[in-house]
């Protein structure tokens, strides 16, 4: 009885505890899986909680910026009527003892400081103790300065603050504590929630709150806006889901999603900006996930497992905050001009006979090609990193690098942080304290996680990859990164909760920085990313599905990654899984070319004659070609883009903001500014294709013009498999293709002029 009794009392607590999202949370009766994400709206549904809603506005000093903001005291409650049980939040009268030390309703400190005429910093704080994050910040390119000088602040008679500039304002206001965003005109954008706000629904929504856990009191903030009608939200990341996220719940947790299929992302990113004209970049690694109207359509909640608020806010144009948001975190220098070219690998190739016969094949059917790529098969034993080319399948691994480099091919080199107990480095990683730790010193995991909070790790982990770069390697590969552990304590002393996300970010920098150290260039191949991976570039899209759908969530995801801040990507030409259907591969193809950077890989055959058929090898061919010819274009708007923080794989609403019609397109895009992309995601020759602006386009293929609006065009069963077209009068520099881009004849660009007046 007594154990029934228990078990009655574990079930009742969990019911008093709604998932927001059960069928991510239970997997065959487990509740939590290691490479799940974290859902932190769960812990704003715990009754052990006590609720602090931000009330009112006690004080703000308009020349340094600086408020207090006192929070009101609250608790979660069930509540029944005719037999519909909910929950609701009352006044909460502290027990806290000795009460004269506790203070009922806290009073704690916020902050608004300009940082550019369109963005401001908003923090928020929970305590009044703040750690000292500036070892710790690598999310920046530096810390802002404060620039006020395009700013005015004004007090109205009834204590209202407003920062002002020519392109918005942030008004806070007093009782209520509420803040308001403005566009230049005064039309608001949005603001906070406050609980009044209930007064006109029965669904009361929690407003703008934190909490202090009862399992540890620990708290958490959660900031509430408000959302309008038909208000869209983008960005956060690489995620296969529809590019506008509103209606939809996304956790933003390093994970390993397996694929861009799932909702889940190898790269969330914690930045976002609204249709209405304004964006947010919340300015933490720790977990945090945003509910943008899912559980109700007129807010968006962000729940943080932050203890503080530290967020940027810009007002603009999609571009102009994209601007904004990667001055601060950073933009990318061009990676190197093969880096453009075609990367040719599979999972794997296992000698030096198979990587130099690959390359023979591609100079042998004229199919232009820079990087051969060496995945999970170089070391004595597949997938044990050692950072050593297996002497008996690699006979001379520098004479092939330096051969391959004489006939215009790369290297790229497979390899991952972590380390299994047979691997030789194991010990020594743990023995030298160069793993990460738990908290009783030993390993959290099986395999040895390097921990790149420690220089020592840093140093050690720098030494082997410039050793191969010195070598002649062109590029490494930095896979993996996903699974940093949460329950741990770092080097630099912070916890899991605030180093996970962090991870992939010190990892893809620890790559960039050694390999830039010894051939002065800016390239790496990764998949996992935080906010300020896009400074090191480039990252590609995981291990998508062979199939028409596998492609949409690519091609999503994609723009999707683009929309935070990313201006190069790439992905799996034909998918991951399986040996790609011939036919599938054949529609692949021209959005695989038509995209930053491209590379062919996955379960072979991928490599194109091995298909048994002259025809697709002359496609293949044809393909890479065009990119190739296409690639004094390609250049310019990679510089562009790079320059100004704009993707080159880019969404439609990023050059047609003015258009209502593109902002809800994510199975099209532009390549650059100048041409448009419609991907054949199903079989057969012809798609609907939406035409912004007011002028006609021209197909690439055909030299056909088509007009504004929703078209439906076909193509010729004989022409590339997708619909290219180029926005009228613009003129796009074309050179003639060669084998490799370092036999691109630069001196002699054909500039042609697509236009529906043939002028």
């Amino acid at each position: 009885m007594k154990l029934r009794h228990i078990a009655a009392i574990a079930l009742t607590a969990a019911a008093l505890t709604p998932s927001a999202d059960a069928e991510t949370r239970t997997v065959g009766g487990v509740s939590y899986l290691l490479s799940m994400p974290k859902d932190m709206s769960e812990d704003f549904l715990d009754f052990s909680n006590t609720y602090f809603f931000a009330d009112s506005l006690v004080s703000f000093d308009t020349a340094s910026g600086s408020g207090v903001l006192e929070w009101k005291r609250q608790q979660l409650m069930p509540r029944q009527a005719f037999n519909a049980n909910t929950y609701l939040h009352q006044p909460l009268q502290s027990l806290d003892f000795p009460n004269t030390a506790y203070p009922q309703n806290p009073r704690l400190a916020f902050s608004i400081t300009p940082v550019s005429a369109r963005t401001l910093r908003v923090r928020v704080h929970t305590s009044d103790v703040r750690p000292d994050d500036t070892a710790a910040e690598v999310m920046l390119v530096a810390e802002p300065a404060a620039d006020s000088g395009a700013w005015t602040v004004a007090r109205a008679a009834d204590g209202a603050v407003t920062y002002r500039s020519p392109y918005g304002s942030l008004e806070i206001q007093p009782s209520p504590w509420r803040l308001v965003l403005r566009d230049a005109t005064g039309r608001t954008l949005t603001r906070t929630r406050v609980w009044s706000d209930n007064d006109s629904t029965q669904i009361k929504v929690p407003p703008f709150s934190f909490i202090k856990r009862g399992s540890d009191n620990s708290r958490s903030i959660n900031p509430v806006f408000s959302l309008a009608p038909g208000e869209k939200i983008y960005g956060l990341g690489e995620s296969p889901t529809a590019l506008n996220k509103a209606g939809q719940k996304l956790n933003l947790f390093v994970t390993d999603p397996q694929g861009p299929e799932g909702r889940d992302m190898y790269k969330p990113i914690p930045f976002w900006f609204s249709n209405r004209g304004y964006g947010m970049f919340m300015h933490t690694s720790a977990p945090v996930t945003m509910d943008m109207g899912h559980s109700y359509i007129g807010a968006n909640k962000i729940f943080m497992a932050d203890e503080d608020m530290d967020f940027f806010i810009f007002f603009g144009e999609p571009k102009d905050i994209l601007s904004e948001y990667t001055a601060l975190t950073g933009r990318p220098e061009m990676p190197p001009l093969w880096s453009f070219g075609t990367w040719m690998s599979r999972i794997s190739y296992f000698s030096e006979a198979e990587g130099r016969e690959v390359a023979r094949q591609l100079r042998a059917h004229k199919i232009p090609a820079d990087v051969i790529h060496f995945d999970t098969g170089w070391f004595d034993v597949d997938w044990q990193c050692d950072y050593e080319f297996s002497p008996e399948r690699f006979a001379d691994a520098g004479k092939m690098i330096s051969d391959l480099r004489d006939d215009g091919f790369r290297i790229s080199l497979w390899q991952l942080p972590y380390f299994v107990p047979g691997n030789r480095y194991f010990k020594e990683l743990v023995d030298s304290g160069l793993a990460v730790r738990n908290g009783r010193g030993t390993l959290p995991y099986e395999d040895a996680v390097l921990d790149f909070t420690n220089p020592a790790t840093v140093s050690w982990y720098q030494d082997k990859i410039k050793k191969l770069i010195g070598m002649g390697v062109g590029a490494i590969k930095v896979d993996f990164g996903e699974a940093a552990p949460i329950e741990a304590v770092y080097h630099n002393g912070r916890s899991g909760w605030y180093e996970h996300n962090l991870y992939p970010l010190r990892y893809n920098k620890a790559v960039a920085d050694a390999t830039r150290d010894v051939s002065g260039e800016n390239i790496i191949w990764a998949r996992s990313a935080w906010a300020g991976s896009q400074r090191y570039p480039l990252h590609w899209g995981g291990d998508a599905a062979t199939t028409g759908t596998g492609m949409q969530g690519t091609v999503r995801a994609g723009l999707s990654l683009g929309l935070s801040g990313f201006s190069f990507w790439s992905h799996d030409i034909g998918g991951f899984v399986t040996s790609t259907p011939e036919e599938l591969y054949r529609r692949w193809l021209p959005v695989g070319f038509l995209t930053s950077h491209s590379r062919a890989h996955g379960a072979p055959p991928t490599e194109p004659w091995l298909y048994g058929n002259k025809k697709f090898t002359d496609y293949f061919r044809r393909c890479a070609e065009l990119k190739y010819s296409l690639m004094p274009y390609i250049l310019d708007e990679s510089r562009e883009s790079a320059a100004k923080g704009w993707p080159v794989f880019r969404a439609m609403l990023l050059e047609f903001p003015d258009d209502p019609g593109v902002w809800e397109i994510d199975d099209q895009y532009m390549f650059g500014s100048r041409m448009l992309v419609a991907p054949l995601f199903e079989e057969g020759f012809e798609r609907d294709v939406y035409l912004p602006g007011d002028a006609p386009w021209i197909d690439y293929q055909t030299g056909a013009a088509y007009a504004p609006g929703w078209r439906r065009i076909k193509v010729d069963k004989d022409a590339l498999q997708c619909v290219i077209l180029v926005r009228d009068g613009s003129e796009i520099p074309h050179v003639k293709p060669a084998l490799h881009t370092g036999a691109l004849d630069f001196s002699r660009i054909d500039r042609r002029r697509y236009s529906a007046s043939g002028k």
